[in-house]
């Protein structure tokens, strides 16, 4: 059996010195408004991850009303999605990510962030493709408002529900 999932986060940029993409801290002269770390990236993968299992989004599994996930390290939230996929007897094939920023530049960072969600996700580095892009300066990416991602998500299993 396999499953697809999509998911999709945007954060504006707000006060500080970094942003947090795929667990990576990418130097910027802003950071991003959000609960937690602000990492858009993994946000959109959990959604993505969690929608193809039929288990709900990141806000009902984190939500931003809750004190414990203020300033939580997205690779832990992740982490735990992923624990909750393995009890539900689901595997991840492989995971299609997008990252839309026109600032930070982030092809530096690429590879690092492939590590990252390769480890949490418990697969091989060949099953994440993570790929940056701009708006060419259009819309309230493009006037550096903010950072958004899209995250594609298969998951597959002998043994899980449908």
């Amino acid at each position: 059996m396999m499953r697809i999932g999509h998911g999709y986060d945007v954060h504006a940029f707000g006060d500080g010195d970094h942003v947090v993409l795929g667990g990576v801290r990418i130097d910027c002269d802003r950071g991003l408004v959000a609960h937690s770390d602000g990492d858009v990236l993994i946000h959109a993968l959990c959604d993505a991850l969690l929608g193809a299992a039929g288990l709900g989004d990141i806000g009902k599994h984190f939500p931003d009303t809750e004190d414990r996930f203020s300033g939580a390290d997205s690779r832990d939230l992740l982490r735990a999605v992923v624990s909750q996929l393995d009890a539900s007897g689901w595997l991840v094939g492989n995971v299609d990510l997008t990252v839309i920023a026109q600032t930070p530049r982030l092809s530096d960072h690429v590879s690092a962030m492939q590590m990252n969600l390769a480890h949490d996700l418990g697969v091989g580095r060949d099953c994440v493709n993570v790929k940056a892009t701009t708006t060419e300066s259009l819309g309230f990416v493009g006037r550096e408002e903010g950072i958004a991602s899209h995250a594609v998500a298969l998951l597959t299993s002998e043994g899980a529900s449908a």
